[in-house]
């Protein structure tokens, strides 16, 4: 049982989705700064002079009734960077490096591949006298 356990563990995907969670969470946590020290106070420009944020009072005298979307424009911000920085740091160069690298053919079906075995052995049989091999 600790083998099935140990081999799970060391399998190559398992070792490079740790890594990538613990990189995104590090990431996350810059965005979050950014957005914090930069993005928030922009936005608490529109906010006037409350010191709630950029929102709205459903009713008045009452804090707890105050809509904060300051923190949904930030977490939309974040998310946009995030997701443009993932791709053209991470995603893009990818691709460019499997294109460069990788196999750009589409993987063969098993039809292609059937036909391929059949014309490989129709040669085959071409070049024995009679086009059939004796066993």
């Amino acid at each position: 049982m600790l083998k099935g356990f140990k081999d799970f563990l060391l399998r190559g995907n398992v070792v490079d989705l740790a890594v990538a969670v613990v990189m995104g969470t590090a990431f996350v946590a810059i965005v979050t700064a950014f957005s914090d020290g930069i993005i928030t106070p922009l936005l608490a420009l529109f906010g006037g002079t409350n010191k709630l944020g950029l929102g709205f009072q459903m009713v008045d005298d009452k804090p707890a009734t105050f809509v904060a979307i300051g923190p949904i424009i930030t977490a939309a911000i974040n998310f946009v960077i995030i997701a443009a920085l993932l791709y053209f740091v991470l995603v893009l160069p990818t691709n460019k490096a499997r294109q460069r690298f990788g196999k750009t053919a589409a993987a063969a079906t098993e039809v292609e591949l059937l036909q391929e075995i059949r014309d490989l052995l129709a040669e085959d049989r071409g070049a024995s006298p009679g086009g059939r091999h004796e066993i």
